[in-house]
């Protein structure tokens, strides 16, 4: 507490005279830790706060950009009814998770009844119970939630039993940016079934540095504009459709070895080199009118020379670049404010309060509700913000929430929910997805399609895998036969002795090279001798190689390059494993082009393309 004390006394007395008495520092920041614990009141659905209606029909306009700057009547009847401290509450959105217990619920219902905050973004849990809790939080709530998803592959990127569509890396494989606009569509009606109103996707990054931690495959990929248009296809199909996107992380996350959920990353680059690249797809975004930008926790002393300060705390970065020389008039969101990019060096209640002078609209999940808002009141009071500019933003969020329907707000019906979270067209979309991604980086002698002779043992093998995948199954219904053999990511120097026995007597090998989860990742986390045993098959005349996993992992391979074949699948998800086969077996053309750049042999666009199926379908 001392330590939060002596914080708070250095932020304000930096800004204005230290006169000011620390008695009102102390009086409006002590006892704030953490969220309130008084039993929480819970509201049924016929006992909400009576909202006015609009005296005359509400026309939708055609953009969110068009709704704030046209507020209707609804919005000011409606902010004509909130506190002082309910307005600032309304920038607030929290975190929920439908997969935790009664006393969490709670305690989220009391965030929402006392503090009367302005949204909701959902993490891990399953549809049905998230739309139940959703139901009560917004019965509960005196004007309806804003609710959001950091959802970048769908809603099966936080919720169990619904799609998962691929991360952005594949994607930017794809030459069709048709087939990602109708992605963003369906994406947008799963969101609309759950009572979802906000995605935080696309990432607009541009991703030009190998190391990165945290952005790597979420990036559409290296090049600004494959990355803006694909990112402008995401955001149409789902703003189209009647969802808010979000583009992150501005000024751009891509050129950074450091993960800000645990650090602060600091980008040294100047204002003509941020011109010229990463500001390149926010700034086509907003001309094409993007909803909301996200901005990220970075420290970027060429444009704000503050020592330590991230950019979300920056009113040069925040105010006079994204909303003054961009122009951009949507909603500014900060990235999750319990992340050490900010809290490293800004305890919360100043965190939030910087966060809010340096420009942004909404706060998204915070350490503690209570410290916000009483830090934002301070701020209010010092005159470090007007509660004019604090109204304006509220009335935004208001403006927001009426373009997404919730002036008409109706609970999430609950019957067929599992049906129609998993359409049919979402698994056509997900195999198309999955078919125009493929990318083949070798075809020594143009040895596809594998033609297997009468006399030919195949055998496939599974990297990282403790029983046959669906990949392997797969290659069986094109092979006459096949012997399907696992190897651990982890193999001894014994059990790749023994596997290479097995191997010998066959003609070709069919290896599929897996990471540690489905979802791509930065290291596999080969043993070395599972690593030389890569090496020495990609060496050999037999194997027939493809990775599931983020392209850059192919440089944890140092001979992959001179495999026979070599396919890149870009991750683990059914779609992608039944993809595969068809490609190496020539049932469907190889269409994908790599989205970045990986070492000398394999750059930026390679892909070996073939217009048509290797062979003819059906052959």
């Amino acid at each position: 507490m001392h330590a939060t004390l002596h914080r708070s006394k250095v932020f304000w007395s930096g800004i204005v005279s230290p006169i000011w008495p620390v008695c009102l520092i102390l009086l409006l920041l002590t006892g704030c830790e953490g969220t309130d614990t008084r039993k929480p009141v819970y509201a049924k659905e016929d006992t909400r706060e009576f909202l006015p209606e609009e005296t005359t029909p509400y026309t939708r306009p055609s953009s969110l950009l068009e709704a704030i700057e046209k507020p209707s009547p609804w919005v000011d009847s409606v902010f004509k009814t909130l506190s002082p401290d309910e307005r600032i509450a309304q920038l607030i959105i929290i975190e929920a998770f439908s997969n935790k217990n009664a006393k969490y619920e709670a305690d989220v219902m009391n965030l929402v009844t006392r503090y009367k905050i302005g949204g909701i973004i959902y993490f891990q849990g399953g549809p049905m119970r998230q739309a139940k809790l959703n139901n009560r939080l917004q019965a509960a709530s005196k004007v309806p939630l804003l609710i959001s998803m950091d959802a970048e592959t769908g809603v099966g990127m936080r919720l169990d039993s619904t799609v998962q569509y691929p991360f952005q890396m594949m994607m930017g494989a794809i030459e069709d940016n048709g087939l990602i606009y109708r992605m963003g569509a369906e994406v947008a009606e799963e969101f609309k079934r759950l009572g979802m109103h906000v995605n935080f996707a696309p990432v607009a990054d541009i991703n030009n540095n190998t190391a990165n931690p945290i952005i790597s495959y979420r990036a559409f990929g290296e090049d600004k504009l494959d990355v803006t248009a694909k990112s402008l296809a995401y955001m149409r199909g789902m703003q189209d459709n009647g969802i808010i996107a979000v583009a992150k992380h501005f000024p751009g996350h891509g050129d950074t070895d450091v993960d800000s959920h645990y650090d602060l990353p600091v980008i040294p680059h100047d204002r003509a080199r941020l011109d010229s690249l990463e500001l390149y797809p926010f700034r086509e975004l907003i001309k094409q009118g993007i909803g909301g930008i996200m901005v990220a926790h970075m420290h970027m002393p060429q444009l704000d020379t503050t020592q330590n300060l991230p950019s979300t705390l920056s009113k040069p970065i925040v105010t006079s670049l994204l909303k003054n020389q961009l122009e951009f008039k949507g909603l500014v969101f900060t990235d999750a404010m319990v992340m050490k990019g900010v809290t490293k060096y800004f305890p919360p209640g100043e965190a939030e309060a910087r966060a809010i002078m340096a420009g942004n609209d909404v706060l998204e999940r915070l350490n503690s509700v209570p410290k916000a808002i009483q830090a934002i009141k301070l701020a209010i009071a010092k005159g470090y913000i007007l509660q004019e500019e604090i109204d304006a933003r509220c009335k935004k969020m208001l403006a927001a929430k009426q373009w997404v329907g919730l002036d008409r707000y109706k609970p999430i019906e609950l019957e067929n929910l599992y049906e129609d979270l998993n359409p049919t067209i979402a698994d056509s979309t997900n195999h198309a997805l999955a078919e125009a991604a493929m990318t083949l980086l070798n075809n020594r002698k143009n040895f596809l399609p594998i033609r297997q002779k009468k006399r030919h043992k195949i055998a496939t093998l599974s990297f990282g895998l403790v029983r046959p995948s669906l990949f392997q199954r797969e290659v069986g219904r094109y092979a006459r036969s096949t012997t399907d053999y696992v190897i651990s990511r982890k193999a001894d120097a014994k059990e790749v002795r023994k596997m290479k026995q097995r191997l010998r007597g066959y003609d070709y090998v069919i290896v599929g090279l897996y990471g540690p989860s489905v979802t791509p990742s930065n290291r596999l986390g080969y043993s070395k001798e599972a690593t030389a045993f890569v090496t020495e098959l990609a060496r050999s005349d037999k194997a027939i190689i493809t990775l599931f996993d983020n392209p850059y992992t192919i440089n944890q391979f140092p001979e992959l390059h001179k495999s026979k074949v070599l396919l890149l699948a870009y991750q683990a998800h059914a779609h992608a494993q039944i993809a595969a086969p068809k490609l190496l077996f020539g049932k469907i053309p190889a269409r994908g082009k790599l989205p970045v750049s990986v070492n000398s042999h394999y750059r930026y666009g390679h892909g070996i393309s073939k217009d048509k199926p290797l062979l003819a379908v059906g052959s």
